[in-house]
């Protein structure tokens, strides 16, 4: 789908299907009759589609009436839920490849209009790679009458949006394509697309390293694990480095700890951090900004074997730490441990934010809507909450009082990894943070919006390509 902005000239118009906003209480004025008398009797209340055939010029046109709803109330999130519906909602009436979608009537902003396009080419998405009979409704062009001159904005909805399906399309993947070597494979293709550095560790390296938190959920399966690492510097005079780390178990079977079928069926998501990560570095480079930025993967399989991991064990760190295993199932910690303790003293990241699909608990607490944040810097976690805000990606910080940094504490260890269900998405929090030792460090729980069960607004059944965005705007820093 190719997207662009048009001079609000509408007799250029040369639509197979037309799209027109309308908000409340505002009159429409398009010197085209027939628009302009279905138009007033709609009423524009926020999320209204209404389907009309009109013919104009001698051409038969599927029209769309989009209500917008109040212009004091719209903001850029909303403007991409309705993208996204109009999209599918074009698409589905589209029977044959080539069909024209034009927008007419978008007197927004500049930032509106680039919301809006993102929820537009985000809403096309759909996973349908294993199915024979693939859906024949195509887009190919979508038009934006307006009349101001968004482009640049367009171009930045373009790629957030292509960085955001890169990781919906390696979650979606299932365990037997995905798994830690093809992960490895497919951030060294991208890397060498987009422009930033990939090195992968095998098991003999992440070995000499110490990763012993790492390499005891990797124990048990077959498919050995690569620790991803992905380096773009931009500005090599500032010593200033943002460190992302991305969890990457590409498959949780729960281990000994083993889960219940239907818990483990969608365990293939349990990599949606690690997407992300690799999202955001496609977007990073891509748009070259001035910064530098490290992101690493620790990416491997939590499955079960004579050699795997038991609850009752006593593992070692690469920072040294002792950790008692309480729960094989509570594994995401133990790679992140190693992964943020490597990002912080190998790669000298000065400022480091973590993405896992961490915790039940999170979803628990904050339902599939907001992703949990545990932070140990508040000046940071601003940082990463306005660029929440511009991407639309909900956050809620979670407190962390000195009682439950307790309860993460070891009997006869430093640490334990399952300290029980209460507070489990802070106290999981807290264990990475055990790690991080005094560099700024947010983490970001997305367990719960990571993937959604219905198709709705920008995004599809399935992965959604979470905190992809969010990472971007937080490396922007603008």
């Amino acid at each position: 789908m190719k997207i662009r902005c048009i001079e609000n000239k509408l007799e250029r118009l040369n639509s197979n299907i037309l799209a027109v906003s309308l908000f409340k209480e505002e009159k429409i004025n398009t010197d085209i009759e027939e628009i302009e008398i279905i138009a007033n009797d709609f009423d524009a209340e926020y999320g209204k589609f209404e389907l009309s055939k009109v013919l104009i010029n001698d051409n038969l046109i599927d029209i769309f009436l989009v209500g917008m709803g109040r212009r004091e109330d719209l903001n850029n999130e909303k403007l991409r839920v309705l993208g996204g519906n109009l999209s599918r909602k074009a698409k589905n009436i589209a029977k044959d490849k080539g069909k024209n979608l034009d927008i007419i009537n978008l007197n927004l902003t500049q930032e509106n209009i680039g919301a809006f396009a993102e929820g537009i080419l985000l809403g096309d998405y759909k996973f349908d790679k294993y199915k024979s009979e693939k859906c024949n409704g195509i887009i190919e062009n979508v038009n934006l009458y307006s009349d101001i001159d968004a482009t640049e904005q367009l171009k930045r909805a373009e790629i957030m949006a292509k960085s955001t399906i890169i990781a919906r399309d390696l979650v979606n993947e299932p365990s037997n394509v995905i798994y830690p070597e093809t992960l490895a494979n497919e951030a060294i293709r991208l890397g060498e697309e987009y422009g930033f550095e990939v090195e992968v560790y095998e098991q003999g390296k992440i070995e000499a390293l110490g990763m012993e938190a790492y390499l005891s959920v990797a124990r048990g399966s077959s498919n050995k694990p690569r620790f991803i690492v992905m380096r773009y510097f931009a500005d090599k005079e500032n010593e200033e480095i943002l460190g992302l780390v991305g969890k990457g178990i590409t498959y949780d079977t729960g281990g000994y700890c083993i889960k219940s079928r239907s818990s483990m069926f969608d365990m293939k998501t349990d990599m949606a951090g690690g997407a992300s990560v690799i999202g955001a570095m496609c977007a990073i480079a891509n748009q070259k900004l001035n910064k530098n930025v490290v992101g690493v993967i620790a990416a491997c399989e939590n499955s079960i074997s004579g050699e795997a991991y038991k609850p009752g064990d006593i593992i070692n760190s690469m920072a040294k730490k002792t950790i008692e295993v309480g729960n094989t199932d509570a594994e995401g910690r133990l790679t992140l441990a190693d992964a943020v303790y490597y990002i912080i003293n190998n790669e000298k990241a000065n400022k480091v934010v973590d993405v896992a699909t961490l915790t039940g608990a999170a979803i628990v607490a904050l339902g599939t809507i907001a992703s949990a944040v545990v932070t140990n810097n508040e000046e940071f976690y601003k940082e990463v909450e306005v660029a929440a805000q511009k991407s639309g990606e909900k956050i809620w910080k979670m407190p962390v009082f000195d009682e439950y940094k307790k309860m993460i504490k070891g009997h006869e260890t430093d640490l334990k990894n399952a300290p029980g269900q209460e507070g489990g998405c802070i106290t999981a929090g807290l264990f990475v943070g055990e790690f991080v030792g005094d560099t700024p460090w947010v983490h970001i729980d997305i367990a719960g919006p990571s993937v959604v069960e219905k198709t709705e607004g920008y995004k599809y059944k399935g992965a959604t390509g979470e905190a992809v965005r969010t990472l971007y705007y937080l490396a922007e820093g603008k």
